[in-house]
């Protein structure tokens, strides 16, 4: 019947693929993607990560070879991990010129430093024998101030490694702007600050710990977030962005897709999120028990994290979603 109803059919733009695409709301591009990896000293060939199949602890050599991989699928960066034989008190491999990550850093962006986007995780928890993400006073706690001493001769390092952002992870009380000052005054006013501006702490690191061989015993609960808490991270996201974040982050990205939305409807700057290795490893994990579809799941968990708000994802899916899209 002429008029009869409904007359409004919200089905009519879900007809086809094509139509389907054609008025999409969010859309994933590669560039949009970061692919976090792992660079082990020591080693002569890669070595598999068991609790996240596909992923290695690289070779410098495959590192770069990796790194070639993200420029021709046109990923938007990369985020560099480090690995040492050697860890102390202090985690003085992390701001030792010598040492993997900065090592490696150099080599990265001197292969593809102009096509794609380096980033090197500015934490001490690789470098440190306790596998806390900064130094402990004479009671075992971690020691905010002298942490922050650290994080800015790490930054130096960084920065002279060539590094284009460095990502700032421990969750140290004015980490931003004491690493902001001391590039500023050594002249590295172009280097990015990528704030880890909501870090919550989470089961779902399992998986990291063993890429990054962690000696963590324990837990980062004193420093990183509390999973009930919302209002905080927009207390954090406010004194990052009074201290010169560049960029700001939220993490683990899924669980916490409510605070990636309130952050990125705060923020000024640009907003990332970070699928972390627990959610990457439930999905191939249920993909190998022929639960999910794994390639289906892959690109709905990165869509949702886009359209929460992320203009920007580290997601250990990047080469294999960008090869997707």
């Amino acid at each position: 019947m002429t008029g009869s109803f409904p007359t409004i059919r919200p089905r009519r733009l879900r007809g086809s693929g094509p139509l389907r695409r054609l008025v999409a709301q969010t859309r994933l591009h590669p560039a949009d993607l970061v692919l976090p990896v792992f660079v082990r000293e020591g080693i002569d060939a890669p070595v598999p990560v068991s609790a996240m199949p596909g992923v290695v602890q690289h070779t410098i050599e495959s590192l770069v070879a990796e790194a070639h991989r993200c420029v021709e699928v046109g990923v938007g960066g990369i985020m560099l991990f480090g690995v040492p034989l050697a860890k102390d008190p202090q985690g003085s491999g992390a701001d030792d010129p010598g040492g993997i990550l900065n090592v490696a850093t150099r080599a990265v962006v001197d292969a593809v430093g102009d096509r794609l986007v380096v980033m090197t995780d500015l934490c001490l928890d690789e470098f440190t024998s306790h596998g806390h993400c900064g130094v402990l006073d004479a009671a075992g706690r971690v020691d905010n101030d002298a942490t922050l001493e650290r994080y800015a001769a790490m930054g130096l390092a960084q920065a002279r490694a060539g590094a284009h952002v460095l990502g700032l992870s421990g969750m140290m009380d004015g980490q931003v702007g004491h690493v902001r000052a001391a590039l500023d005054a050594e002249g590295f006013t172009e280097v990015v600050i990528l704030a880890y501006t909501a870090k919550y702490t989470s089961g779902l690191y399992g998986p990291f710990r063993e890429a990054v061989a962690s000696s963590l015993v324990g837990d980062r609960a004193t420093y990183q977030q509390d999973p009930p808490n919302a209002g905080e991270a927009l207390r954090e996201l406010a004194q990052d962005l009074a201290e010169g974040a560049d960029i700001v982050m939220v993490k683990p990205a899924g669980p916490h897709l409510d605070i990636v939305a309130a952050v990125a409807a705060e923020s000024p700057v640009p907003v990332a999120a970070y699928q972390i290795s627990g959610e990457y490893s439930q999905i191939i994990a249920a993909a190998d028990r022929g639960w999910i579809d794994r390639d289906r799941v892959m690109l709905e968990s990165l869509i949702g994290i886009r359209r929460a708000g992320a203009q920007i994802i580290l997601t250990y899916f990047a080469l294999d979603a960008a090869a997707l899209l």
